[in-house]
């Protein structure tokens, strides 16, 4: 990855049960789970939680056609790496090919925001959820250059499927909730970097046009940005601020769809 201390910055339990997995599994642990559980008091906890509850707990919609609409999700925002994963998970959550006219109505939904006709508030509140998660995880894996390695598509996939998306919470910490703790814990607690400067970079505007493209067009950072910005600033400083630029487009567009479903 990109910024070293996801690969290799982990508090000693995470370490111990990153070499147990590859033991195990024979492949070494995927991206996604080093950057989420990396400082995950400050922005994992959460979203481990809340990823979990979206893609596995109770909804309108199937464990295969929520993966149906965040490898959707994953195509629009140009994440390969999302787009490759979720494929793997449909064919093992169960292909809702031909999708049923409710969730093509549904994936529409997520990409225009304007409710269509025929589908539930809560059908269509459930599927916000899902494009909540990955409006945040295309765009961090796309900054910080997340990528598959031989065995880690077949190993991570049946991993996640098998868990329900969750980790054991002596790695994940106690954290719990939705959307708007989700923002506290980004924006607002304290952290590494001022409570400003998150804010700004969720709204496109700090280190110059860096926030700016991690909102817009996260596929376009290249490793030389983050290489200059990690020249410039510490890495945590990098990692926070990425992630606050992430989350914050990923609820202007949640809260965009939720405001549409109400009115």
């Amino acid at each position: 990855m990109r910024l070293d201390v996801l690969d290799r910055g982990h508090r000693p339990a995470v370490r111990l049960f990153f070499g147990f997995s590859r033991l195990v599994s024979g492949v070494p642990m995927s991206d996604v789970p080093k950057a989420l559980l990396y400082r995950p008091e400050f922005f994992g906890s959460v979203f481990l939680d809340l990823t979990a509850r979206t893609m596995r707990g109770p909804s309108s919609w199937t464990a295969g056609e929520r993966e149906y609409l965040a490898r959707s999700t994953s195509e629009r925002l140009r994440c390969p790496f999302c787009a490759a994963t979720h494929a793997e998970l449909l064919k093992i959550a169960g292909d809702p090919s031909p999708p049923r006219p409710e969730l093509v109505a549904a994936s529409r939904f997520l990409e225009t925001l304007s409710p269509p006709g025929g589908v539930s508030r809560t059908a269509l509140a459930d599927a916000l959820d899902v494009s909540l998660v990955f409006h945040v995880v295309n765009r961090l894996a796309n900054a910080f250059g997340f990528a598959l390695r031989p065995g880690q598509l077949e190993s991570g996939t049946r991993s996640l499927h098998r868990f329900g998306y969750r980790f054991p919470r002596f790695l994940t910490g106690p954290g719990a909730g939705g959307p708007e703790e989700l923002r506290r814990a980004v924006l607002d607690a304290p952290a590494r970097t001022p409570v400003a400067l998150r804010r700004a970079a969720a709204a496109g505007d700090a280190w110059g046009s860096y926030a700016a493209t991690v909102r817009s067009a996260s596929h376009r950072i290249t490793d030389e940005d983050v290489a200059r910005l990690a020249r410039e600033h510490t890495e945590d400083e990098v990692f926070e601020v990425t992630v606050a630029a992430a989350v914050g487009a990923a609820l202007d567009h949640f809260d965009q769809g939720r405001r549409n479903l109400r009115t």
